[in-house]
């Protein structure tokens, strides 16, 4: 399927004579730019993803146990949640210097 949608992309772009059109380096640096803060976002997103997935489960079941870990359980969380907060704060760093 993936190959099929980057052709349809590869057709269209030719198509539009997008790819003919020689990019500026200052083109360039703000196509890096954005493609450094998409991934900054992207992949802190995903990681805040995994860890609140983590400790959340693993929270509950320990609480399950013991209910005085219910605390440990929502700082460790609220933890994983800074990850994505920390990704987004990069990606609007990066976009003010694009």
């Amino acid at each position: 399927m993936i190959p099929f949608v980057l052709s349809i992309f590869v057709f269209v772009a030719v198509a539009s004579g997008a790819v003919e059109q020689q990019p500026t380096e200052a083109t360039g640096a703000k196509l890096y730019g954005l493609i450094a803060a998409s991934l900054a976002v992207g992949l802190s997103g995903i990681g805040a993803g995994v860890a609140i997935f983590g400790s959340t489960s693993a929270g509950m079941a320990a609480t399950a146990e013991r209910p005085e870990l219910a605390t440990w359980v929502l700082i460790l969380a609220g933890l994983g949640e800074g990850l994505a907060i920390y990704g987004l704060v990069v990606a609007i760093m990066i976009l003010g210097k694009i």
